[in-house]
């Protein structure tokens, strides 16, 4: 018999709001974190406008002390160990002492991690000061750094690891965590993932001309995800976090329940029938759709909200189409859609948490937040479903069940199913 998972923590840092009582107010109110950067401008980017956290020194030091920070320049672990810790903390876990959590176990995925370190690194190395790189390089480069700085602070036990697959990281983490926990493997799970800003990231986008460069006066309104003026996703960064853990055990805690996960799935196209390293395979997303709900136990008519990848790309149709195709529902009939990137960015290898922090939070508050910017609706998705079904402004509903997918680089695709606590 397969254990039941739910959600008992959360933490997020977002470039709308850093910790989630600012960004639970940030996205009821539709408020965008997208601001103009000068750095970009004087390296002339077209693009001069991105999402990065707010972050302080002051929220540094709630998370790490003044020997960690020093020499610590990777945004994405900074990102990483903060919405981790504050999940770990709002579920009320405590940190091991004497011995592991043998219950306990981390999956935080990441992109790219630390290439500024990675430059800094490379110069000194070119310039004979190897002994001068500290003794922080090797942790802050690989690819399970946030891993293995969280697993220090909690104690935790279980498995121990870092997943990466482009833009569906965040959401496959948390499939990964919520397989382990409903197999009776671990009792809860960290999940999570997070991404380093940066021209040194960022670059190979705006080479690709893949990012807006018309709203660099504008920022607030350029990243645009289902909008007929949609002309490229806003690059961002940042982490999301949440602690998953089986019924029983969060009910013996006594320990707040945000919402219960009834499982996903996950598949490639291969890079075939369309797909590529950069675009997906549609047959292949309508699948992993179809496959989620499955797996789930959800009918396509329960579905009440989709919260979508939908970059403000020329793919946002397409993909409007998969779900349409999916669920066999268009119209006034089609659930409700929106997308965190209207907010946010693209928080590349961090989407896909920072939205199903979005998610949870919309179905433990009673809300659907607003996609903002998408007033022009592509014509090319009005024709397959009623635009009222893109809100506009935050909407006070009570709703349960969220689908959330994204689809990334290579040819991978993630979707998950999110419901309101039902005991």
């Amino acid at each position: 018999m397969r254990n039941r998972v739910v959600v008992t923590g959360l933490g997020v840092v977002s470039p709308n709001g850093v910790g989630v009582p600012a960004f639970l107010e940030a996205i009821e109110t539709g408020k965008s974190g997208i601001t103009f950067h000068q750095e970009l401008a004087d390296l002339k980017f077209a693009c001069q406008v991105g999402g990065i956290p707010p972050v302080t020194e002051a929220h540094k030091q709630q998370y790490f002390t003044d020997l960690q920070l020093r020499g610590l320049n990777s945004s994405g672990i900074i990102y990483g160990v903060m919405a981790g810790m504050e999940a770990w903390h709002n579920a009320g876990l405590p940190t091991a002492t004497d011995e592991p959590d043998w219950d306990s176990g981390i999956i935080f995925g990441t992109g790219m991690l630390s290439v500024d370190k990675f430059r800094e690194s490379i110069y000194k190395v070119d310039e004979g000061q190897v002994r001068r790189l500290g003794s922080t390089v090797v942790l802050q480069i690989m690819t399970s750094g946030v891993s293995a700085y969280l697993t220090g602070m909690t104690g935790c036990g279980n498995q121990i690891s870092a997943n990466s697959s482009a833009c569906a990281t965040g959401t496959e983490a948390l499939l990964l965590a919520y397989e382990r926990i409903a197999s009776g493997s671990a009792k809860r799970m960290l999940a999570g993932s997070c991404s380093d800003h940066g021209p040194y990231i960022w670059g190979g986008f705006d080479a690709m001309r893949v990012l807006p460069y018309q709203y660099n006066e504008d920022p607030e309104r350029a990243s645009r995800p289902l909008s007929a003026s949609a002309s490229g996703f806003v690059p961002g960064s940042g982490a999301g976090a949440l602690v998953l853990e089986s019924l029983e055990s969060a009910q013996e805690r006594k320990a707040t329940i945000y919402a219960e996960v009834l499982g996903g799935h996950m598949n490639s196209g291969g890079q075939r029938a369309g797909g590529t390293m950069t675009a997906p395979n549609p047959v292949a997303v309508r699948k992993c759709i179809e496959t989620a709900l499955v797996q789930a136990g959800v009918r396509a008519d329960e579905v009440d909200v989709i919260d979508g990848h939908l970059t403000a790309t020329i793919k946002d149709p397409a993909e409007v189409t998969a779900w349409c195709e999916a669920l066999q529902r268009q119209g006034g009939d089609f659930p409700y859609v929106n997308s965190l990137k209207s907010m946010v960015g693209h928080c590349l290898s961090a989407a896909g948490s920072i939205e199903c922090v979005a998610s949870v939070l919309e179905l433990y508050n009673g809300f659907i937040y607003p996609s903002i910017n998408s007033e022009d609706s592509h014509p090319d998705i009005s024709a397959q479903i009623d635009v009222s079904r893109i809100p506009q402004q935050s909407i006070r509903k009570e709703i349960t069940i969220i689908a959330k997918a994204n689809f990334g680089f290579g040819d991978v695709n993630a979707c998950i199913l999110l419901k309101k606590f039902l005991a």
